[in-house]
């Protein structure tokens, strides 16, 4: 861990990036003899997802991956910018940071590969899921306590909304919504 101490990092996050393999999934890709792909993901992320909206903090995913159960899982969470197939994916964290007209500065991303090294770099924040690869570890600023697939993404809104301040706020807002229909 690079950062052990990144409240004043936290303080400037406006939207969040997730990769897709390894940290949304456990990375393994299961390909069925009729060509189907499936993944696994949990609805943990999902309720992470419905937390930073609430919170007014978008979520976005890149994935130099190309899959069509990514599409579909995007799309039940309500992610609005899903960027799939790119391996340059600081040019393409770059286009969704304009997207939401944020500063690269102003974005936390989570990564757990060799091919995330250049967003975890050039973030505002940094996060990686603890099975990460050893080099991806070195450059983030906190590892989750949750292997990819376990829910990573929810912990990550969790540390940002509480490094704001802004956690119980937003749990009862979460609450009222949910309550009141």
């Amino acid at each position: 861990m690079k950062n052990p101490d990144i409240s004043a990092k936290l303080q400037k996050i406006k939207l969040l990036v997730s990769d897709v393999d390894g940290v949304l999934t456990d990375g393994n890709i299961e390909i069925h003899s009729d060509g189907v792909e499936s993944k696994k993901f949990t609805v943990k992320d999902g309720a992470g997802v419905a937390l930073g909206r609430i919170a007014g903090i978008p979520v976005a995913f890149l994935s130099a991956r190309h899959s069509e159960a990514t599409t579909i899982r995007a799309a039940e969470m309500g992610i609005r910018y899903c960027i799939q197939g790119r391996l340059d994916k600081l040019a393409a964290f770059h286009e969704i940071c304009a997207h939401y007209n944020i500063d690269p500065l102003q974005a936390a991303y989570i990564g757990d590969g060799l091919v995330d090294i250049p967003v975890l770099e050039n973030c505002g924040c940094a996060f990686a899921p603890a099975d990460c690869h050893p080099l991806v570890a070195a450059v983030a600023d906190q590892l989750t306590e949750l292997r990819g697939g376990e829910g990573v993404l929810h912990a990550v809104v969790e540390i940002i909304l509480a490094g704001q301040n802004r956690l119980t706020e937003t749990m009862d807002q979460m609450r009222s919504k949910v309550y009141r229909g």
